[in-house]
């Protein structure tokens, strides 16, 4: 710098663009617009941005709910009119906007413009939105996120050749639809469907590994998910689906975990176990899940024979097991006629030479209930810590009797801890 010089104290505007745009994206988009204000060399930096995410605190809100979402559709529409080169993630989050045709404009031009993640998080009342059919012809999509939206591939429609993570939470589509989306999508990796009814579901996903459902599914078949490492199920059963499917012979368990030999990680909420145990006992498994190492599961009824026969099968069947969380059902009776059944299906050669952690909530005092921990205890060579939280109904005389049995159990590690935790 020569004397006299003066010093471009806007360092800023001149670094490269792309840390300038690193800058720009870590902004709230309405934020990053304004930055055009700076000065002539900011007023169209963020018109180059490929990640574009609105939300309802991009406009002033005021209780003039129609002002507001006329408001933010003219805010999205300039700023896609104005934006200049690819977009390659496009999120939009609101309350406001349920069935807006704009939207079939922004997809269209989205999908002109080198779209890889689509995000439509609309509404939570009122009428649904219904996906144009422009957006099937997004070709280099590799994220799809949905919510609350009627979705109808068109009948030319081949997949998504590119997508690795489909998300649809309250989408309507024909179940037809759905297993055709998914096998049509060669290199999904992560799947989750939530709030869907009544639906029948097999799954061909040769490279999924990630999976979340949660609804009232009928039926579930993993066909092909030979890599699918983590698992989480939550299932609505309503008393006219479980009498049917209690009258099944298939076997359940088999058509739901039978083929997912690389599974790390299984998550089971509400009727999970009660699903698994339908149709006919499978006995010895065909197959061992060597990778599985946490298993949760939620209200599992130890007074069904057939849900405890489930869990014994799958944790057995773990030889890697490491950690396990169980939650018990509601207290409904204290009689277990069978307590036999842990000489004949609490297999004597099983030693879960892994399990360090046992976690169990809602614990009720039932015989059976009892009667497995005890075969944890006496399994478990390594385990530190079993914790135990008693169920909120479970009264005080009772939590002193099972803590009184709890400590007369053989515990076959010489670490493990009991815990008994009070609510």
């Amino acid at each position: 710098m020569r004397m006299g010089d003066k010093p471009d104290l806007d360092l800023i505007s001149n670094l490269p663009q792309s840390i300038i745009e690193s800058i720009l994206t870590c902004l709230p988009i309405g934020d990053a617009i304004r930055t055009s204000c700076l000065s002539r060399k900011w007023r169209y930096k963020w018109t180059t941005l490929t990640h574009l995410v609105f939300d309802e605190k991009c406009v002033a809100q005021s209780g003039d709910q129609v002002a507001v979402t006329k408001s933010l559709i003219n805010f999205i529409t300039r700023a896609l009119f104005l934006h200049q080169g690819p977009i390659h993630k496009f999120q939009v989050c609101t309350s406001y906007l349920q069935s807006c045709p704009d939207i079939d404009q922004w997809i269209l031009f989205l999908s002109r413009n080198g779209i890889k993640e689509l995000v439509l998080e609309l509404g939570e009342e009122g009428e649904w939105f219904r996906l144009p059919w422009c957006l099937f012809y997004c070709e280099k999509l590799t994220r799809l996120d949905l919510y609350r939206c009627e979705l109808d591939p068109a009948p030319s429609f081949k997949g998504f050749s590119c997508l690795k993570s489909l998300n649809l939470h309250q989408v309507l589509v024909a179940p037809e639809a759905i297993e055709s989306l998914i096998s049509s999508c060669p290199l999904l990796e992560t799947l989750s469907l939530a709030y869907f009814d009544s639906l029948a579901l097999n799954i061909r996903a040769p490279n999924l590994k990630y999976l979340c459902l949660e609804g009232e599914f009928k039926d579930i078949s993993l066909e092909n998910t030979p890599l699918l490492v983590d698992l989480s199920v939550a299932l609505y059963m309503t008393d006219e689906n479980a009498e049917n499917s209690e009258q099944s012979s298939n076997c359940k368990f088999i058509k739901f975990l039978g083929g997912i030999p690389r599974l790390e990680r299984l998550i089971g909420h509400i009727y999970f176990t009660k699903y698994l145990s339908i149709g006919k006992d499978p006995g010895v498994l065909p197959i061992t899940y060597n990778h599985l190492k946490i298993i949760e599961l939620y209200q599992v009824s130890f007074e069904d024979m057939k849900e405890i026969l489930v869990v014994l099968r799958l944790i057995t069947n773990s030889p890697n097991l490491k950690e396990l969380q169980l939650s018990g059902s509601s207290l409904t009776s204290m009689e277990s006629p069978d307590l036999d059944f842990w000489e004949k299906e609490g297999p004597s050669d099983c030693t879960f030479h892994k399990l360090k952690v046992v976690k169990m909530t809602d614990m009720s005092g039932l015989p059976h209930e009892m009667e497995f921990i005890k075969f944890l205890l006496r399994k478990s060579p390594v385990l530190e810590i079993m914790s135990i939280m008693p169920c909120v109904f479970v009264t005080m005389e009772s939590r002193l009797i099972i803590v009184t049995e709890l400590l007369s159990f053989t515990r076959a590690s010489p670490k493990a801890g009991i815990v008994f935790i009070q609510d």
